[in-house]
């Protein structure tokens, strides 16, 4: 197993290329299982999750050839597809599960273990659920799987929270499902309306994505279509806080700075000058002294917790108080216990962080422990004294394409050693 070799930063300059996102292409990759044609997507960031996701398609039926060179991939799935996924697969990533709702919608009948996965809190599937038993289906689980059976019809679901998966999977169903479907308290984030999008092009008939009430009229059939997935966000706000951790200066390109207002205001209030336009953000992170800033996670449009991780990182290396409130997952303090022993000092309790600055940090063996959180420890190893080596890092690439190709060719030096 690889470990990452970090080494202590100048100060970052040049321009990176965020790649395709992360969140969106998954999802829409299992939404390809309903095309009754050839999928061609493009701007598909090379990922293990990519890979898995791809992999499991194969698993069910579907022809998946990749390109990831040129950063796309082309499906194809016959009308009778496997309804079982395979375990193996499944228990790899969270976003395994997205396939069910494409498997009900296209056989009847689908089977599925539960999915794995970041440890970064509880993530039932209980909305996924009560999503497709509105449409009709007939839902049975155990401890270790679930099954789902039925013809679908028009129905209308109120999440109880705004879960982006559920939101995607019961909109995937909903698209063959005979009559209309609502979706109410439906989450908002950028990554549901390229799924829509994409749903749209295959010619589904979807209204209202990005707001809390979607709107699907079931239809036929679904065809092939082309696609190209929005820029990740998340690799987005990585790159921005490295520029000011680093006391940088980076050109962010292939961007959508609408998709990361919160973390601009965040660094903003930092001192962090920010200047964008439609399509790319400079990123100045030596402009003036940083000062600390307190922030609260929260669903799209709030400060995003995939980011939080790293500017948790940014806010130990800038003097004075901080805090940090975690409102989406329970357990997403697990790189604390690694930035503290990199001379960080933060202290949790609950869903409450308190940080301050005061002391410098230092190079020392830590853990991933998930896939932001090794993104955090790495964005900290470029602010360390000396070396940081952090094990675990199949989780970052999960998530980031390029990574230390990307980090490197602007200036950080970071080096992928065997254990």
């Amino acid at each position: 197993m690889a470990n990452f070799l970090v080494q202590k930063s100048a100060p970052l300059y040049g321009e990176v290329e965020i790649s395709g996102s992360k969140n969106a292409v998954l999802p829409i990759m299992a939404a390809a299982l309903l095309a009754g044609g050839e999928c061609e997507i493009i701007e598909v960031p090379k990922l293990k999750d990519v890979e898995v996701m791809s992999e499991l398609l194969k698993s069910i039926g579907s022809s998946v050839t990749e390109d990831y060179d040129n950063n796309r991939i082309k499906i194809s799935t016959p009308a009778g597809v496997s309804y079982e996924a395979p375990s193996d697969l499944v228990k790899k990533m969270r976003a395994s599960i997205l396939v069910m709702g494409p498997i009900l919608a296209k056989t009847g009948f689908v089977r599925i273990p539960l999915p794995g996965g970041c440890a970064i809190g509880k993530r039932p599937i209980n909305l996924h659920l009560k999503g497709l038993h509105a449409l009709g289906a007939e839902i049975k689980e155990d401890s270790t799987c679930v099954e789902a059976r039925g013809k679908l019809s028009g129905g209308n679901v109120y999440l109880d929270t705004p879960s982006v998966g559920a939101t995607e999977n019961i909109m995937m169903a909903a698209t063959l499902a005979e009559g209309t479907s609502i979706i109410e308290n439906a989450a908002l984030e950028p990554e549901i309306v390229d799924l829509a999008s994409f749903l749209n092009r295959m010619g589904a008939k979807i209204k209202g994505a990005g707001t809390d009430t979607i709107k699907i009229e079931g239809v036929k059939e679904l065809t092939g279509c082309k696609h190209s997935v929005i820029p990740d966000r998340i690799e987005t706000g990585t790159f921005m806080i490295a520029a000011a951790i680093t006391r940088g200066n980076i050109l962010l390109r292939n961007v959508l700075p609408d998709h990361v207002k919160p973390v601009i205001a965040k660094l903003r209030e930092c001192g962090v000058v920010i200047e964008y336009n439609d399509e790319s953000i400079l990123v100045i992170g030596d402009a003036a002294e940083l000062i600390p800033t307190d922030l609260k996670t929260l669903p799209y449009p709030g400060f995003p917790t995939d980011v939080q991780p790293q500017f948790m990182s940014l806010l130990a290396t800038i003097k004075g108080p901080s805090v940090i409130i975690e409102t989406v997952f329970e357990n997403r303090f697990m790189h604390v216990h690694e930035l503290n022993r990199m001379g960080a000092d933060i202290r949790t309790e609950g869903n409450n962080a308190w940080l301050r600055g005061d002391k410098p940090l230092i190079g020392a063996k830590v853990v991933c422990t998930d896939l932001r959180a090794g993104a955090a420890l790495v964005l900290a190893g470029l602010a360390a004294e000396g070396t940081t080596e952090i094990s675990e890092t199949y989780h970052i690439d999960r998530g980031y394409s390029n990574f230390i190709e990307k980090f490197n060719g602007i200036g950080a030096a970071i080096v992928r050693a065997l254990d």
